[in-house]
């Protein structure tokens, strides 16, 4: 039995909650996930997962194994980071998550830098507006804007971003600008829905108070290049993230609106569960993130 392979299969069938999800996760047939778990329990001696038709946890063992192996593989993975030279050494695959606009405006125009510096690294970038649970989709990482929620993941800022309220001249032209953020119950505030039933709201700051402000309009969508669109084609008022309305602030098609009331500057983070501890690989995508942003 090949023990790394079976402590490989069994962090993964725990980080996945299912046999099945593993399987997919190592492309391997569920036959040989199930029969390499069975090995290691006989092998060991001991029960490491209750199994019902439904789901699986851990047991006592289970939790102290499980412990130990990711211990062991992240020691081996950095012993043999360590033996390699350079950059171009690294090897593997890393799947990454990450918000549409982030994804269009700052990864993917900058991703010839990635692959020349690290051309052994296959990234899969899984890009939506989507939040998607890391451990039961098998991804390793993931790019976060805004706060994050209280979870069991480890997170780095690495970056940035401010909310720009704009609109394009076409839709300006003939109406007076909004002065206060209290202003904008007089116009066409185009809305952006999520999947969790949540309405949008748009937060202002002025003399260190809050104004929150639900979004109430008459077009929505849930998608950020098509809520750019909207914007560009003088539908209404839109508010997105200032890499994303740069190029057209400069050229002039869009045209900011309340600079003095922008809330302070939310985060970028990228986050990653506590089972899978930063590789060398997946560290080299980390930090070249962060210096990215550091520019954008």
């Amino acid at each position: 039995m090949d023990r790394l392979r079976a402590m490989e299969i069994f962090t993964r069938v725990v980080e996945g909650g299912s046999l099945a999800k593993a399987a997919a996760t190592m492309s391997m047939p569920r036959s040989s996930v199930t029969m390499a778990i069975n090995r290691l329990e006989e092998y060991l001696g001991v029960r490491l997962l209750q199994r019902t038709t439904r789901n699986i946890s851990l047991t006592a063992d289970g939790e102290a194994f499980y412990d130990h192996c990711c211990r062991i593989l992240e020691d081996l993975e950095s012993v043999e980071s360590g033996l390699r030279r350079g950059a171009t050494a690294l090897q593997g695959r890393i799947r990454v998550d990450m918000p549409v606009s982030i994804a269009t405006s700052v990864i993917i125009p900058a991703l010839s830098d990635f692959r020349k510096r690290y051309p052994g690294i296959k990234l899969n970038v899984g890009a939506n507006d989507r939040r998607v649970d890391l451990i039961q989709e098998g991804i390793d990482c993931a790019i976060r804007t805004g706060p994050l929620a209280d979870s069991a993941l480890i997170s780095r800022r690495i970056g940035g971003f401010n909310w720009i309220t704009c609109a394009s001249p076409a839709y300006l032209e003939g109406r007076s600008v909004p002065g206060i953020p209290h202003d904008l119950a007089s116009h066409e505030l185009i809305g952006y829905f999520y999947g969790d039933g949540r309405g949008d709201k748009w937060t202002y700051f002025s003399d260190g108070t809050a104004l929150t402000l639900p979004v109430q309009s008459q077009l929505s969508v849930n998608e950020t290049s098509s809520y750019l669109a909207l914007g560009l084609h003088g539908h209404g008022i839109v508010r997105l993230a200032d890499y994303i309305v740069k190029p057209y602030l400069e050229d002039g098609r869009l045209v900011e609106l309340l600079p003095r009331f922008r809330p302070p500057e939310m985060p970028i983070s990228i986050i990653y569960p506590t089972s899978r501890h930063l590789s060398s690989v997946m560290r080299a995508f980390v930090d070249w993130s962060a210096g990215i942003f550091a520019t954008t």
